[in-house]
């Protein structure tokens, strides 16, 4: 049998990445620092310094540790999100824009549990997938759908909670984690396309009901509590139509965007992406392209495609399953939340109210996603490697 080791090793190109968003959102938070009510620029530093403290503490243990604490920090989450679905405790469940997402702790500031669900959520799918394989090695038709059946169950729970809460960003950024799970699970791909296609008819079925019983859909979201998610695709289809809110926000945008031309307007040069809502947060892409134009936002999306290439390279390298398992689902909550923020900034995409990973001002956001990185650098620094292999 070949003899294995650990590689042992720090994954320093993904710590500088990391550092670059970091700068890239400390500075332009800073720029935006006349325009907003308190220095959150400072708090973000915190945030960094806060994350970073946790990577630290991840890297102490072997990330297997994190199979045997799956269940506990699943139920957490949902315990978590059951207390907002009830508006517990009273005077720390907080209502924000309409929706229940947040603890305000006192002395402390806002926590979003939706966040941590997304790691939480990784860390279980990928236990629930390494256990089932390890049970089940054959993969029949019956143990695949048995698989998708439980893959199914823990997914649905948390977003039940968010699609109640509402949050529209959370709910897709859970799909897009399951989804991308599902991918490298094992399935049969004839099992994952016909999924696929019933969910492709399914959709063109809501939309041919929505155009041909309009009133009635509006009736069935609002009683649903779904109605603010027809608002959005209203904004996105009909921005001229409607000139308020989500398709105020969308017009703003694109101005913002436009005005900033090849090279942009320079430091501070704010006239359009300071009137927008959350231009700190959700629409930082817009403070940033006007300021430093197309040139400065290609700079950021390049960096973006240097961390999920770097991720895809640690997850092909990991021989682990539940490390490239848990890799997969960080990279599916990553590209989806860039595609989605960058792309909704610019009109391709509806508004879901995703913020821009590493970039936008969050304190529970940032801190899910060095949580991420830190698991990520774990499973890196324990890759395992065989003496006799050729490679």
């Amino acid at each position: 049998m070949d003899q294995q080791n650990y590689n042992s090793k720090i994954d320093y190109t993904l710590i500088f990445i990391i550092i670059l968003l970091a700068i890239i959102s400390i500075f332009t938070l800073y720029t935006l620092n006349p325009f907003l009510d308190q220095s959150y620029y400072i708090q973000q530093i915190v945030w960094y310094i806060a994350g970073s403290m946790a990577i630290a503490v991840i890297m102490i243990f072997d990330y297997d540790r994190f199979r045997q604490i799956s269940w506990i920090l699943y139920g957490l989450g949902v315990i978590a999100l059951l207390m907002l679905f009830f508006h517990f405790p009273p005077g720390i469940a907080k209502s924000v824009n309409g929706a229940w997402g947040w603890f305000q702790i006192p002395g402390f500031g806002s926590l979003q549990p939706a966040e941590f669900m997304k790691v939480f959520l990784i860390i279980f799918l990928a236990h629930i997938m390494v256990t089932h394989n390890e049970k089940y090695p054959e993969h029949t038709v019956k143990m695949d759908l048995w698989l998708l059946v439980k893959i199914g169950i823990a997914a649905v729970i948390p977003i039940f909670f968010l699609v109640k809460q509402p949050d529209l960003g959370g709910v897709l950024v859970l799909i897009a984690i399951t989804a991308c799970m599902i991918l490298v699970s094992g399935i049969k791909w004839r099992i994952i396309l016909s999924i696929l296609g019933g969910i492709i008819i399914a959709g063109c079925i809501v939309v041919i009901l929505y155009i041909s019983f309009p009133e009635q859909t509006e009736t069935f979201l609002e009683s649903t509590g779904l109605d603010h998610v027809e608002g959005r695709f209203n904004a996105w289809l009909n921005t001229d139509e409607n000139t308020q809110g989500d398709a105020y926000q969308l017009i703003r945008a694109m101005l913002a965007i436009g005005s900033g031309q090849l090279t942009g307007k320079g430091i501070g040069g704010f006239e359009v992406s300071q009137d927008i809502p959350e231009f700190h947060t959700d629409m930082i892409f817009t403070s940033i392209a006007e300021q430093f134009g197309f040139f400065g936002s290609s700079i950021v999306i390049t960096i973006y495609f240097l961390l999920i290439y770097r991720l895809i390279h640690i997850a092909i390298k990991s021989k682990d399953p539940f490390g490239s398992y848990m890799i997969t689902g960080i990279i599916g909550m990553f590209a989806f939340q860039i595609f989605q923020n960058i792309g909704m900034s610019v009109k391709l995409l509806p508004i879901t109210g995703l913020p821009l990973p590493f970039i936008s001002y969050g304190g529970s956001s940032t801190l899910t996603y060095m949580i991420a990185i830190g698991i990520v650098l774990n499973i890196y620094y324990r890759i395992k490697t065989y003496m006799f292999d050729e490679s």
